[in-house]
């Protein structure tokens, strides 16, 4: 009889299609699709349990070893540095980071850029490397106003389409991350004692990415 693998998905599209993945590789959980607010989820048959849970909380729900494993984009990797194995690219959820402005933005050189974003620590990170100083404001959503209310001179953020900063009349920069997607996760404890399941797991997974 299989372990129990605890799986936190990231609530909205990716986590669907995730799921679907993660069913095709004998870890479907029927329940799952059904329509109400619940958001854990088991099969004991095949010894699953999955939960829905924020995006940026997941690599936290893994790290932490509430879940053995979880998926959740590179970005997120990269701005908390949670201490969890990354074990696969599973190349969906793709989109890029950017540096977005107001189309007449000009950058003034004696003073530091006003900077909106949630991901302080890549911004920093990458205006560090250009040698350039910043003025970070942290915000949690709707960040494209920011520079129309004049509360910043850019955004650092993800762009999927572009088609959100095109309607705000806002256009890119600078790409400051060109490829982010969806990351397979394990937390380190749990790999150790599920090392077979869950590289069986991830072997399934490769394959079907594989065929995409």
């Amino acid at each position: 009889m299989k372990k129990m693998l605890n799986i936190a998905l990231p609530k909205g599209r990716l986590g669907e299609k995730v799921y679907t993945m993660f069913a095709k590789a004998g870890y479907e959980c029927p329940s799952i699709l059904e329509q109400n607010r619940k958001l854990i989820f088991e099969n004991d048959e095949v010894g699953v349990r999955y939960f829905w849970v924020k995006p940026s909380d997941v690599a936290i729900y893994v790290e932490r070893g509430a879940a053995d494993i979880g998926v959740c984009g590179k970005d997120i990797l990269l701005e908390y540095a949670p201490t969890v194995y990354e074990l696969l690219d599973l190349k969906t959820g793709i989109c890029s980071m950017c540096v977005a402005s107001k189309k007449d933005y000009i950058d003034n050189p004696t003073r530091p850029i006003k900077v909106a974003t949630k991901f302080s620590n890549i911004a920093l990170s990458y205006y560090s490397s250009i040698g350039r100083d910043i003025d970070i404001i942290h915000l949690n959503g709707s960040i494209e106003i920011a520079p129309i209310l004049e509360l910043s001179d850019v955004i650092v953020d993800i762009v999927e389409t572009g088609k959100t900063l095109k309607e705000n009349n806002l256009e890119i920069k600078e790409t400051v991350l060109p490829y982010i997607s969806a990351r397979f996760i394990c937390n380190k404890s749990s790999y150790k004692f599920k090392e077979q399941q869950i590289n069986e797991l991830v072997s399934s997974l490769k394959e079907q990415v594989e065929v995409k």
